[in-house]
């Protein structure tokens, strides 16, 4: 099985100008060798069944991708009209600015198959694409953004992948998600 860095992940986990909630101490071209030469240390199930994330012991520095909204620190949550990339529409996203979370336990990347790389437009040299990762203190996946959940239910056109909304997931999406924002 050959797992690649795919484009999108790319850009989102090595931006040309670091920032410190990325992934840090690693190039990208590390990163994807690392996952392709060590096994992980479980493989759990995706959203479709295109979808796999492989869970990882943190061999770098990077952070937690989210904060919990306490009390204490609510003010400093901020929000915007944002696109991932210029051929997605914007959509309201918020972040904590001048929060330090914990280094992560974990690094979970987030793939998808070679045909659904195919069906989204952006065929891959491999047999699993990143198109994610994520940065946690436990080894489980955090829950997709309830506003990533829509996008992908609207379909490749708008950015996502073509699958619908499952409801009960998407209220867990929505729980987590009032408790908890990521930071910049």
């Amino acid at each position: 099985m050959r797992i690649v860095l795919t484009p999108f992940a790319r850009a989102r986990l090595f931006p040309r100008e670091t920032r410190p909630n990325t992934i840090q101490d690693c190039s990208p071209e590390e990163f994807e060798r690392r996952l392709n030469e060590e096994p992980p240390l479980k493989v759990l199930e995706g959203y479709a069944p295109f979808c796999r994330l492989h869970v990882h012991r943190n061999w770098t520095s990077t952070r937690c991708l989210t904060v919990p909204i306490t009390d204490d620190n609510r003010h400093l949550l901020r929000s915007a009209y944002e696109a991932r990339t210029k051929q997605e529409l914007p959509v309201l996203v918020r972040w904590f600015e001048g929060v330090e979370p914990p280094v992560a336990n974990y690094l979970i990347p987030i793939l998808y198959s070679a045909e659904q790389m195919a069906k989204e437009g952006a065929p891959i040299d491999g047999d699993w694409g990143i198109v994610g990762c994520l940065y946690t203190a436990e080894p489980e996946e955090i829950p997709m953004a309830p506003i990533t959940m829509m996008r992908n239910a609207l379909g490749v056109a708008e950015g996502g992948s073509g699958v619908p909304i499952d409801r009960e997931a998407y209220l867990r999406s929505v729980g987590f998600w009032e408790r908890n924002a990521n930071w910049r």
